[in-house]
């Protein structure tokens, strides 16, 4: 059964580590369903929003990867696991 999740990324720093960031997030594309960055230049931060739909062990291994970055800080809602269509959900 899949999960709704919605990640929240800080990048500080975002030049030198978007591209690692990047291509993390892209090798997950296949639970992927949208995307948000903000760039806050001032500030020399970013601010990314991703949104999956996903099994737990899938957004858990991106999740994981991500906070391992250096200058990344992530934090993740994840929703109740979902019914497959004509099942009902516990």
């Amino acid at each position: 059964m899949g999960r709704i999740a919605v990640v929240g990324a800080v990048l500080e720093n975002p030049r030198e580590i978007q591209g690692k960031f990047n291509e993390t997030v892209g090798s997950f594309k296949g639970i992927i369903k949208g995307r948000m960055g903000i760039p806050l230049d001032d500030e020399n931060m970013a601010v990314i929003s991703i949104t999956l739909l996903g099994e737990l062990d899938e957004i858990n291994a991106l999740t994981g990867r991500l906070g391992k970055l250096p200058g990344v800080t992530v934090k993740t809602a994840v929703s109740r696991e979902m019914a497959v269509s004509g099942e009902t959900a516990l």
